[in-house]
């Protein structure tokens, strides 16, 4: 599939069949105690609770389980700082082959330890995504794999989507939705299948104050490309890419910005209040609600929990 290609709500619904015999449904949680800090009714879908312990593993195994044969034994390669890679290499390992993971210095050694025990083979780069965009590309010209980007490929963004699927499809009635945003992957299938199923639902990006280039790109209305990212959130860094930029105004969705501070109040609280432990560029979907709480009071929330990988 062309990574130029928009998908839509037919592919994120041919995902989940796809998907279905491979990944979890996880299940949507509950706290009356969030709820009243909140002054909103919470619903929290636990992507944490997805294999490999984030939504990622959905659009891994989507592009994995999309190839023909004969793309498939030539193995797949990506470059991710964690969720991506290990998802991709769990994906891989279901149809039994190879995976390439590219992965920055300085990744979170819990992440990195998991792409490893699925089994991928690692190549190290530099911190930039520059240097990891080159290297993928150079493990792709070496061994014939097919590349699946962490969040730009159209299998990967329908994947993504199906836990919004899921979500509006077993809690009727949500007034919004909030998923965290790095490069785009989540928010876009999750716009994609809010649109489809609740076109008056208003979705919510969350994003690091220190990494807002999602916000400042709607703002400006072009990508932009040259904030150095500074943030607790490692799965957030990620410049959005041009395809999910493109989502984001097709599918008119906000972007809302959350200092870190606020995303470590938040991620205590989920592990307080829902006794679950997930990781700050999962948390700051929480953050952003209490953050901006005059766009949620009153409503019925649905939150996306992307993932539970944490030092």
């Amino acid at each position: 599939m062309p990574t130029h290609t928009l998908p839509d709500f037919r592919a994120i619904e041919a995902a989940a069949a796809r998907i279905a015999p491979h990944a979890h449904r996880t299940p949507v949680m509950r706290s009356h105690s969030l709820d009243e800090l909140a002054g909103a009714e919470l619903h929290f879908k636990c992507e944490h609770l997805q294999r490999a312990g984030a939504f990622k593993f959905r659009g891994a195994c989507n592009a994995v389980w999309s190839l023909g044969d004969a793309d498939a034994a030539r193995g797949v390669v990506t470059h991710s700082s964690g969720n991506h890679g290990a998802a991709l290499a769990l994906a891989a390992r279901t149809r039994g082959i190879q995976a390439h993971v590219v992965v920055p210095e300085g990744a979170v050694r819990s992440k990195v330890a998991a792409i490893e025990a699925y089994g991928a083979t690692l190549h190290r780069c530099a911190p930039t995504i520059a240097a990891r965009e080159a290297a993928a590309e150079s493990v792709r010209e070496a061994t014939g794999a097919t590349l699946v980007h962490p969040y730009t490929d159209p299998r990967v963004i329908a994947g993504q989507g199906t836990a919004a699927l899921e979500l509006l499809r077993e809690v009727d009635g949500l007034d919004a939705l909030v998923t965290p945003v790095g490069g785009g992957g989540l928010i876009g299938g999750s716009a994609l299948a809010a649109r489809a199923l609740a076109p008056g639902i208003a979705v919510f990006a969350a994003e690091p104050s220190g990494a807002a280039d999602a916000y400042e790109a709607l703002r400006r209305g072009t990508r932009v490309t040259d904030i150095v990212p500074d943030t607790i959130c490692d799965g957030l860094r990620g410049t959005i890419g041009a395809i999910n930029f493109e989502l984001l105004g097709a599918c008119a969705v906000r972007v809302l910005t959350v200092d870190d501070d606020d995303t470590l109040a938040a991620q205590r609280l989920i592990a307080a209040r829902l006794k679950q432990v997930v990781e700050p560029s999962s948390a700051i979907a929480l953050a952003a609600v209490f953050v901006h709480r005059d766009l949620f009071s009153g409503r019925r929330v649905g939150i996306i929990l992307s993932g539970g990988n944490v030092d």
